[in-house]
């Protein structure tokens, strides 16, 4: 596992919905925490529970995975911004995903939101990932 925890979560994410799995578990940190957040507001993922095991530390996160007709919600996951290069883009420069059919989740100085959200708010911010 490398140190790149956002993208770990987003690989889990993928190939959880590509084996059709129910759930996955995966590490809770304040990023992952808030990045899971978004998608479960925007209805990529069903449903989110923190819990701790008992031979462990740190706490993780238990991802109940959403589909429709048995077909996955989550199509497609693309990270643009990697600890090797940063894309940051003003509000008035977010192209849409897709033609408005996918998302992306945009770090902004007030936390991590949507793209829709940073526009409506008029944030620019640094381009975590896109999600279809």
């Amino acid at each position: 596992m490398t140190k790149d925890t956002i993208s770990n979560i987003l690989s889990q994410l993928k190939n959880g919905y590509m084996r059709g799995k129910q759930n996955i578990e995966v590490p809770r940190t304040s990023a992952v925490f808030s990045l899971c957040k978004i998608l479960k507001e925007l209805e990529f993922i069903k449903e989110l529970k923190t819990f701790k095991k008992e031979n462990e530390e740190f706490k993780r996160l238990n991802l109940e995975l959403s589909y429709t007709n048995g077909l996955p919600v989550l199509r497609g996951v693309k990270r643009i911004s990697k600890p090797g290069r940063r894309v940051y883009v003003g509000f008035r420069d977010m192209k849409p995903v897709l033609g408005g059919l996918g998302v992306s989740i945009i770090s902004t100085s007030r936390g991590l939101m949507s793209n829709l959200e940073a526009r409506k708010r008029k944030l620019g911010g640094e381009i975590i990932c896109e999600v279809w």
